[in-house]
């Protein structure tokens, strides 16, 4: 028998994850209706005659297969660089000792805090200056600047957990820094740095003010984000096909995430332990 505490919480849960899911139903539904249920005043929660036009409608444009390319290579561009040099910052942090260090680490919470619009029309410029607007480097540099913090904070207590007398002992074994880092410790720290991955690929894939306000002439540049303005028009928008666009931006993340799902979930259970 189970206790009602415990069934009250999982009936709790259960609507929780029926109101979280239920925009993303309603996406995948209006990409599969036809036009003229997707107008209709009386909207129902199915459709009995699914089509495919929407779909056709968006691979049908020309640029789509342009824009999928350019999300990959900012999203991926973004996890590999984000972590490569989130691990490193989180060892220097943790195991040496350097002036100014707390004041370092608490300037990595003050700029995770700033809101990212207020940023905006400050990096523009900034962009502008680098030559950089209208480059898929004007996506990189902004996601990699905003989710340092976040992954050198969470790394930096997996990177503690790690005992010294470890390192202790691949140094009196002959280990170099460099190989204890890449062959004992990096092995360690592979769960925190999936959960980091995780959340820096799904801002970076996702991420629409940036591609909106650095790309600014070059549409060849522009990603899957910048496609939804395709299908939306004030007088005439395309729903459906502004669902069937969402749908296919949806599936890369969640493939991701069925990928990394065991780490990301042991990397998430050593956070919450340290």
């Amino acid at each position: 028998m189970r206790r009602p505490g415990r069934l009250l919480a999982e009936g709790v849960a259960l609507c929780v994850a029926v109101v979280v899911a239920f925009p993303l139903y309603w996406m995948v539904l209006g990409a599969f209706r036809p036009a003229g249920e997707i107008g209709s005043t009386a909207p129902r929660p199915w459709t009995s005659s699914p089509t495919l036009d929407s779909f056709r409608r968006v691979f049908g444009q020309q640029e789509f297969g342009r824009y999928f390319a350019n999300s990959v290579v900012v999203a991926v561009s973004v996890v590999i660089a984000s972590a490569f040099i989130a691990f490193l910052a989180a060892v220097a942090v943790t195991r040496f000792r350097f002036r100014f260090r707390t004041t370092l680490l608490v300037m990595f919470l003050v700029a995770q805090m700033v809101p990212v619009e207020a940023l905006t029309i400050p990096m523009f410029f900034l962009m502008r200056d680098l030559g950089q607007l209208n480059t898929l480097g004007s996506l990189i540099l902004p996601h990699i600047a905003f989710s340092l913090p976040f992954a050198i904070w969470m790394l930096r207590g997996f990177v503690k957990a790690v005992p010294e007398s470890l390192e202790e002992a691949a140094y009196l074994d002959g280990a170099s820094r460099a190989r204890f880092l890449w062959r004992i410790l990096f092995p360690l720290v592979l769960p925190g740095l999936v959960a980091t991955s995780v959340f820096s690929f799904i801002s970076a894939w996702n991420d629409f003010l940036f591609a909106k306000s650095f790309i600014v002439s070059d549409t060849s540049q522009s990603t899957l984000p910048m496609a939804l303005l395709v299908f939306y028009k004030p007088d005439d928008p395309d729903w459906g096909g502004v669902m069937a666009a969402s749908t296919v931006m949806t599936i890369p993340v969640l493939v991701f995430f069925v990928l990394v799902q065991r780490r990301l979930v042991s990397g998430l259970g050593g956070a919450v332990k340290d």
